[in-house]
């Protein structure tokens, strides 16, 4: 973690409540937040969106009407995950906040190094889990996006392959916020376990990825997936 702490989020202020343009000159200021974290989760959110918009562009057309019932599932679970990617851009940009704080805190006494040290953890600990959280977001979002591939309206085919290269490049943006954070929270067995698990998804993000881009582009009709509920 590098860079100046001169400016906090405050408890109120939401990023999702920003213009695109207010965000991105937000992200281009010397400020450091909002950062990669909160870009990774607001890519994330346009991926969902994505998801979204072809599931209801599907909806009620008769062509597709087998696959109604993936229809509805992805537009009410792609909608929760938009809200979820934005509230994680705010978790991760208070998370870092809460760094920056960690590391005025005084240090002249023992005491007070302590105190530090525990809250730099702490912090770490959190600017790790919130860009995790947006890795497993993204997993849930690809794998909306590979369902709907064959199963929904051709013509917007590659609005899926969009959704797909956005979670990879979602999952691993928030990764690489999760591994830089991880040796600030000095615990070699957490942070060792939290790596593998967050590589692990960020690779399998990568291969559900592949499949939907190749599912999509090939135009082929898909049977109906078995219930999800199952």
């Amino acid at each position: 973690m590098t860079g100046s702490y001169n400016r906090r989020v405050e408890p109120n202020e939401r990023l999702g409540d920003l213009t695109i343009a207010a965000f991105v000159d937000r992200l281009a200021s010397a400020a450091p937040v909002p950062g990669g974290g909160s870009a990774a989760a607001i890519a994330g959110s346009l991926a969902a969106g994505l998801v979204v918009m072809v599931a209801s562009l599907s909806q009620d057309r008769p062509k597709y009407a087998e696959h109604a019932a993936l229809h509805a599932e992805a537009i009410t679970a792609g909608r929760a995950l938009v809200g979820r990617f934005l509230a994680l851009a705010d978790e991760d940009a208070v998370a870092y906040s809460g760094y920056g704080v960690a590391m005025k805190l005084p240090r002249d006494t023992d005491e007070e190094r302590e105190i530090r040290a525990a809250a730099i953890r702490a912090a770490a600990r959190a600017s790790s889990d919130a860009p995790f959280h947006t890795v497993q977001a993204c997993a849930e979002v690809v794998a909306y996006a590979e369902a709907l591939a064959g199963r929904s309206n051709r013509n917007a085919s590659s609005d899926l392959e969009v959704a797909a290269l956005l979670s990879v490049a979602a999952s691993r943006s928030a990764a690489a916020n999760v591994y830089i954070n991880l040796p600030s929270i000095s615990d070699e067995e957490a942070s060792r376990d939290l790596f593998s698990r967050t590589e692990d998804l960020a690779d399998q993000i990568e291969r559900v990825a592949s499949q939907a881009r190749e599912a999509a582009r090939s135009g082929n009709a898909r049977d109906p997936l078995e219930s999800r509920n199952e």
